[in-house]
């Protein structure tokens, strides 16, 4: 008697597995292969009969499940184990379902989706080469991440990348503000600057000791930070006018490096102290000291104040802009506070110390409270102590053996270029624009200001651009000549810091 659904085939022929004998049927040009699932089980397209016959009982039963779980798109309003068969199946026996069909839960989360719907191209960025046949493939297939996750993982431009900003979503930015959490985790540039320093200060001891016998120096006159002499520092790189320029009203003598009687009876040319094979056609011009001093330091206090708000706050500064911001940062602060001391500070006195680069990473500090105000804890109460802790310093910049323009120059050059290269969170736009016009504003300033120092430091008078400007590093008094001439005499002064 036949059966239900019309194929007199033997039994054996219609329960056997209708992939098993694909080696026997030759491909056919609209058989496909479901992408949406990583089995890699190849399946003709049910509206294709097989060669020489029509649709088995197996093709039939695929095609109830394919067209009854699309039909639904809401998953849970379907038990996981209910099961209508199609018409072709109606009235077959259950023994006669075979045990390839029996648990239905194969097919309960299988949703195909089409891959012309998704927005990106699935099979290009996440198969696998597995090799292909004519009528066939067989693809590894992993979901792509979603929108959220792509966010992360995008190039940003290069400039916005350098800024902190770019594809970041502002969210997580804001996040990471206010837990604390910077650009990144080492503070690289800040630990080799500081193993530098130890290193050069140590070479300074090296060099006091093989001239005067002991590190410190307490001859010709005592050095309050507890380090080598002024010819040492001076030899060694100090920022020194009379090394870098000719300074007129000047005596071509000084105490050398070996002398510590005072006043000096060994005197030598300044030439020879300045050191470095000498001067170019007997010219001064030793303009690299502008970028040594802030490598070397007066003494054991020095360094170690230096060092220790370079580990704290420098380091939390390079966490948050990145190396290569802080660099530029750092050295562009340590720098302008050189030229800027250069100009007004006294002649005689050599100025050596990282204390210019330090103060313009704090002023990156106040460029982060203001841009960031309503994401910090407790601003108002971080602004006080912030403008004690920078009154403090400047004050420190009056002490005799201070320069005090270091200090100004960096403070100033900080803001400057922290501004500019600070990566600000800018959550609205009119933010974003205010920012970029403190920027644009921020970059050429910075620029006028070296050109038109620097041209000033080698005029024959740069105190007469501001006749008043000495008055930021020293307090007039009856005793002391700082606020007045150039302080010049054969024997120099202690090393300002």
């Amino acid at each position: 008697m036949p059966l239900p659904y019309d194929d007199t085939r033997p039994m054996s022929g219609i329960y056997s597995d209708p992939f098993g004998d694909v080696a026997h049927h030759p491909p056919h040009d609209d058989t496909r292969t479901f992408t949406t699932t990583t089995s890699g089980v190849h399946a003709f397209d049910p509206t294709t009969p097989m060669p020489g016959a029509g649709p088995t009982a197996a093709q039939s039963l695929a095609t109830g499940y394919r067209h009854q779980y699309n039909a639904s798109p809401v998953p849970s309003a379907r038990p996981s184990h209910a099961f209508t068969p199609s018409p072709h199946q109606q009235g077959l026996p259950d023994s006669h379902l075979g045990p390839l069909y029996q648990d239905e839960d194969i097919y309960s989360g299988f949703h195909p989706t089409s891959v012309a719907e998704k927005s990106d191209d699935p099979l290009v960025h996440n198969a696998a080469d597995m090799g292909q046949s004519n009528g066939y493939q067989d693809l590894d297939y992993a979901e792509p991440a979603g929108e959220e996750s792509r966010l992360v993982v995008e190039k940003a431009a290069p400039f916005q990348s350098f800024l902190g900003a770019g594809k970041y979503p502002t969210e997580q930015r804001i996040e990471d503000k206010k837990r604390g959490i910077g650009r990144q985790k080492y503070p690289l540039v800040v630990w080799a600057l500081t193993i530098t320093m130890v290193g050069v200060f140590i070479n300074e001891l090296v060099v006091n000791a093989r001239a005067q016998g002991t590190p410190v120096s307490f001859k010709p006159v005592v050095n309050p930070m507890l380090g080598p002499s002024g010819s040492a520092l001076i030899n060694l790189g100090a920022r020194f006018p009379p090394c870098m320029k000719s300074v007129a009203n000047i005596s071509s003598s000084m105490a050398c490096l070996n002398d510590t009687a005072n006043p000096p009876n060994i005197l030598c040319p300044v030439e020879d102290v300045c050191g470095f094979g000498g001067f170019h056609g007997g010219v001064p011009d030793q303009w690299f000291r502008f970028i040594t001093a802030i490598f070397l330091h007066a003494g054991f206090i020095h360094i170690l104040l230096n060092m220790l708000a370079q580990l704290t706050v420098s380091a939390q500064i390079e966490r948050e802009m990145g190396s290569a911001g802080f660099f530029i940062t750092y050295f562009s602060a340590g720098i302008f506070g050189n030229v800027l001391g250069g100009n007004f500070s006294l002649v005689s006195a050599p100025s050596v110390g990282a204390s210019g680069a330090i103060f313009g990473t704090i002023a990156v500090t106040w460029v982060d409270l203001f841009a960031h105000w309503k994401y910090q804890y407790r601003p108002g109460r971080k602004l006080a102590f912030m403008t004690v802790e920078l009154v403090f310093g400047i004050a420190l910049g009056y002490i005799p053996y201070v320069d005090n323009f270091a200090h100004l120059g960096g403070l100033c050059m900080g803001l400057l270029v922290g501004t500019t290269l600070y990566p600000v969170i800018s959550p609205t736009k009119r933010h974003k624009a205010i920012m970029w016009g403190f920027r644009l504003a921020a970059i050429p300033l910075a620029v006028v200001l070296f050109v038109v120092l620097i041209r000033n430091f080698y005029t024959s008078d740069p105190y007469a651009a501001c006749s008043g400007c000495r008055y930021l590093s020293c307090i007039p008094t009856s005793s002391n000549n700082y606020c007045q001439g150039t302080g010049f005499t054969t024997t120099t002064g202690g090393s300002s810091i």
